[in-house]
């Protein structure tokens, strides 16, 4: 199955394309495949991201949730054990 491709053009500073022809250079690889694997990583990424927010919706629907006073008294609960234990 052959993938349509389309050319793009975009303004980068000029220190990040020498990064970016850097690692293409120190994988044998062009520029092209360096920044559509960038594109594909932020896209996973973002689509990551979206699934856990609809996730948190739906259990929010449900009545899974935790009040904001009693997440706040663990994260205290937590920060104390650490001090403790960093003052050991």
């Amino acid at each position: 199955m052959a993938i349509h491709m389309k050319a793009i053009s975009f303004r980068t500073p000029s220190s990040k394309l020498k990064r970016i022809d850097e690692l293409a250079g120190s994988q044998n690889r062009d520029r092209t495949f360096i920044l559509n694997e960038a594109i594909d990583r932020y896209l996973e990424m973002h689509d990551y991201h979206a699934s856990l927010v609809q996730e948190g919706l739906r259990d929010a629907e449900a009545g899974r949730v935790v009040p904001h006073e009693e997440v706040g008294r663990a994260l205290a609960a937590q920060r104390a054990a650490r001090k403790a234990k960093e003052a050991r």
